[in-house]
Order: structure tokens, then C-alpha cells, then sequence
């Protein structure tokens, strides 16, 4: 992926383009990924399971380079998973999964080298609360505007949820309109241009949202947890974990199908380790 530094004229470009960032990683039982049929009444947690069967894959943060402005898509790990980690976890979720941030590789660090400030953020898009795509949020609390859905944000007491991450962060839930994408029709066009829009799938959590962005080479779709890779979809495999079987396989369905359109030129998991850093668009 290209250093060179968005510079305030770059954020008003003539084109949309997609930066692909790798926040660390987090290691999980694959079971969380890919639903396994065993008799361990939880394979997903790792708890019992050998460290054979346990995966590492990264943990993505997406930049949109917009001609209205700078859209950051999830938030990857917070610096506090480097030294903190149990602290900022709590017990039960280190227990199922540990993260890993290496120097440089937090959003902001990352956005930094760019030549990007936090406050250089038009918008941060939450596709859904849990840690691994929140836990960094702190760090780009400046954004003009942090927003998650309202029915995710209806969820954020449940279990799997970390509050603590956003404690004190100013985050907006947005209710959903009518959209031409998605299993359900719904969603947000963020612009009103139809050039950036979230699309909900949900399935993974109540209200999890994947990302469209049209650029000149085609569509790219970030899909964030709708699939833990490419064959999540391609496959029908569903993760560990799900808030409805049905809505999950009705999003798998819509992604592979939105994948294999003519002019999709990325359809992208939040944890595919096939998946590198890039620049698209």
C-alpha cells in the first residue's frame, strides 16, 4: 500500500479509493470462524480445545478516500491491547481469544503515517460493536462523526459485548432507510449518492453492516463479519457464533451473490488472511 500522505486537497479527490489496513491480528478457535458439528456444546470459546485447533487472522480497518471527505470503516485494536490486554478484554474474552498489535500497526499510527489526524475523519463507520472491530475507537474519538446502527447500538448490553471500549466516546446510531443492497433492502446511503453505503447484514450481530464503496475500477464491498473469509460465502459456511442462523445464511447469500457481480472488483472479509494490504481504486 502506497505511504504517501493524504494531504487536505487529497480528501476532496475526484475519485473513491480504498485502503485496506491489517490492525494486528487476534488469535481464536477456528471454531469461532467455522462452525464445527462436535459434541463440545461450545468449540467456539477454545475452552477444552487443543492449540491445534486454534487459528490466528488479521484484524482489518478499511480508510475511504471520498471526494466528501474521509471515511474510516471499523477501528482494529486499541495500544492497549499491547500491554493491558486482560485489563482491556476483562477475563471471560481473553479467555476465548487474545489480540496481538506489533509498533505501528494501531489505526492511528497508521492513519498518521498517511499524514491523517483523527479530526481529518469525516466519518467512522462501526460495522458492529464487537471488540476486535471497536476496541480502537477511543483512539479516533476527534472524528467529526462515529456511527453505528441503531439496532446494533440497541444490542450493546448483550453478551459478547465490551461497553467499557467506548466509554466516554461520542457515537451516533443511525436508523435504517431503504436501500437498493442487502438481503433486506436496508441500510444507509451515507453521501445520498449512492457512492458509499451501508448495507445491513445481519446474522453475526443484531445490527451488523457491510460497506459499499463505487470507485472507478468497480464496486468494492467490505463485508466485515458476514464471513471470516472468502469461502464463508462461497461455501455457506456460517461462524461460531450467530444471532439468527437464517438472517446469517440470507447475508452469506447476498455477499456471494454481490461478489460475483461483473462490476464487484473486491469483496472483502474483516479476518480473510488471504487478504493483504492494499490500495483499491
Amino acid at each position: 500500500m502506497s505511504s504517501t500522505p493524504i494531504t487536505e486537497a487529497h480528501t476532496r479527490a475526484a475519485t473513491t479509493t480504498v485502503h485496506v489496513l491489517h490492525t494486528g491480528d487476534v488469535t481464536i478457535d477456528r471454531a469461532l470462524a467455522f462452525r464445527e458439528r462436535t459434541i463440545h456444546p461450545m468449540p467456539y470459546t477454545g475452552w477444552f480445545r487443543s492449540k491445534g485447533k486454534r487459528i490466528t487472522v488479521p484484524v482489518s480497518a478499511y480508510l475511504i478516500e471520498h471526494p466528501e471527505g474521509l471515511v474510516l470503516v471499523d477501528t482494529g485494536w486499541h495500544a492497549a491491547i499491547r500491554d493491558h490486554q486482560r485489563e482491556h478484554l476483562g477475563r471471560l474474552a481473553y479467555s476465548m481469544y487474545q489480540g496481538r498489535l506489533p509498533a505501528g500497526q494501531s489505526v492511528t499510527e497508521q492513519l498518521a503515517a498517511m499524514g491523517i489526524e483523527p479530526e481529518d475523519l469525516s466519518f467512522v463507520v462501526l460495522s458492529h460493536l464487537h471488540s476486535d472491530h471497536a476496541s480502537g475507537v477511543g483512539l479516533v474519538e476527534d472524528a467529526s462523526r462515529i456511527v453505528v446502527s441503531e439496532r446494533e447500538w440497541a444490542a450493546r448490553d448483550d453478551f459478547g459485548y465490551i461497553t467499557s471500549m467506548w466509554d466516554g466516546v461520542e457515537i451516533e446510531p443511525f436508523a435504517f432507510e431503504e436501500v437498493p443492497y442487502g438481503p433486506f433492502g436496508r441500510g444507509l446511503d451515507l453521501y445520498g449518492d449512492g457512492s458509499v453505503v451501508l448495507v445491513y447484514t445481519p446474522g453475526h450481530s443484531e445490527g451488523h453492516v457491510s460497506v459499499l464503496a463505487r470507485t472507478d475500477a468497480g464496486w468494492v464491498l467490505l463485508a466485515g463479519d458476514v464471513g471470516y473469509a472468502a469461502r464463508s460465502w462461497e461455501q455457506s459456511i456460517l461462524p461460531g457464533v450467530t444471532t439468527s442462523d437464517e438472517e446469517m445464511r440470507a447475508s452469506l447469500s447476498w455477499v456471494r451473490a454481490f461478489a460475483e457481480r461483473e462490476d464487484t472488483v473486491a469483496a472483502l472479509a474483516n479476518h480473510d488472511p488471504d487478504v493483504t494490504p492494499v490500495t483499491i481504486g
